[in-house]
């Protein structure tokens, strides 16, 4: 299926959503956000991808949308079962920052910045900036941001830990593919099931967590990847996982 406003392909267990309007920033639309609702659907129904890529085309990430109705696509990206990586390549901008926040792992160029706006123009994110970003740098940084509609450079962003790593412009696409193909080589359901642990996890009570993640530990035990991984270990070779 083709795209009109974004840009989706797929190798080697890694799969690259490229939003694809740079003449308008990349500032999401309707249809982009119907284009990506439907990728991140296939994607989970598409046991052969492990690692998901979300990226700008151009010189920018996304910078806002064309309307402030535009919602449900950062929610579709965090439900992306496999693991999911936002190559921050450019500013990261109201919806753009959404997009970033609902991936696992964000790595920023050294030019990017990044602002949730919308406070400034009467309105609040309605696509889980509001409880997404407290969750990743803390209750008061975050209303700090939002209340103040203040912009931080890369530079800031790896210091409260909004992002793990800032690169040079010119090395982010080598360094997210790096990172993807080192993802890649593990177990599938392992990734999908450590996710849901950790995800599930931070809602509930300690107790709570520790038992979700010793039943999600014993199911990966009746799966043939994790004989896979056994045997491969024993043989000192690279396991081969079927994602089964």
């Amino acid at each position: 299926m083709s795209y009109t406003d974004v840009i989706y392909a797929s190798q080697a267990h890694i799969a690259r959503i490229t939003l694809n309007s740079p003449d308008s920033k990349n500032a999401m639309n309707e249809r982009m956000a119907g284009e990506i609702r439907d990728i991140c659907e296939r994607i989970n129904q598409d046991n052969d991808i492990y690692v998901v890529v979300i990226t700008g085309a151009g010189e920018v990430f996304c910078c806002g949308s064309d309307s402030g109705l535009v919602a449900g696509c950062a929610d579709a990206i965090a439900g992306i079962e496999g693991a999911t990586i936002a190559a921050i390549n450019g500013n990261a901008i109201g919806k753009g920052m959404e997009i970033a926040l609902s991936c696992d792992i964000r790595i920023a160029s050294e030019k990017a910045i990044f602002s949730l706006p919308q406070v400034a123009e009467g309105i609040i994110p309605g696509d889980g900036g509001t409880q997404r970003l407290p969750r990743i740098v803390g209750r008061a940084k975050a209303l700090e941001l939002l209340l103040t509609a203040g912009t931080i450079t890369a530079g800031e962003a790896l210091e409260i830990g909004l992002v793990s790593k800032v690169v040079l412009a010119d090395e982010i696409v080598d360094e997210v593919q790096t990172l993807a193909e080192t993802i890649a080589t593990k177990g599938p359901i392992a990734i999908k099931y450590l996710k849901e642990a950790v995800n599930k996890g931070m809602d509930m009570t300690m107790e709570q967590g520790l038992r979700l993640e010793a039943d999600l530990y014993f199911l990966l035990h009746t799966t043939t990847d994790r004989t896979e991984g056994i045997e491969a270990f024993r043989e000192k070779r690279t396991p081969d996982f079927k994602g089964e």
